[in-house]
């Protein structure tokens, strides 16, 4: 799935999936763990903003009626950030000047170009960002919501990963009254 979605053209693309054969309304609580290599982890660049994203996402969970509990709780989330750069390429609009002659039984005719056809090339930066919500006692996954976004120099990351969390955490389908 999230390579499909890595291969979409546009700028964002959000997706969630859960397992139908499990009550979600029975979760209540949560903690966070780290994917995989925290240390290696800490040294990302794409794990810059890992705090701000429990900060944000911990604000959609409260939304939800979900609380943090870190001694027992009823499932635990874990998200993955990825960057993949790439570079576009363009081409400017060609301009040409013709010219021809004609005479009885054949024609001559020629352009050249004057201006433009020029190739410019854009890097691009494919922002992802996945959560995955585990069940604590069976360790089955319960849910997996992400989304996919194409970063330009000039976003603010900041409102781009808070606007991508939250419509994640739309897509989960968990409902509490807020305590």
């Amino acid at each position: 799935l999230i390579t499909f979605l890595a291969s979409c053209s546009g700028s964002n693309h959000t997706f969630s999936d859960r397992d139908n054969k499990v009550d979600l309304q029975q979760y209540k609580t949560y903690a966070w763990i780290a994917p995989g290599d925290t240390v290696l982890n800490a040294k990302r660049k794409d794990k810059l903003f890992g705090g701000y994203i429990v900060r944000v996402s911990d604000e959609e969970l409260k939304k939800k009626g979900m609380t943090v509990d870190t001694s027992h709780p009823d499932a635990v989330f874990m998200f993955e950030t990825q960057i993949h750069e790439r570079v576009e390429y363009s081409q400017t609009a060609t301009m040409s000047v013709g010219v021809g002659y004609g005479g009885p039984g054949y024609y001559v005719g020629g352009s050249v170009p004057v201006a433009g056809g020029e190739i410019k090339s854009t890097q691009v930066q494919d922002g992802m960002l996945t959560f995955t919500m585990y069940d604590t006692k069976s360790g089955n996954v319960l849910w997996t919501g992400g989304t996919r976004e194409t970063i330009t120099n000039s976003v603010d990351v900041e409102d781009v990963i808070q606007s991508a969390v939250k419509q994640i955490f739309y897509r989960l389908p968990i409902h509490h009254k807020s305590r």
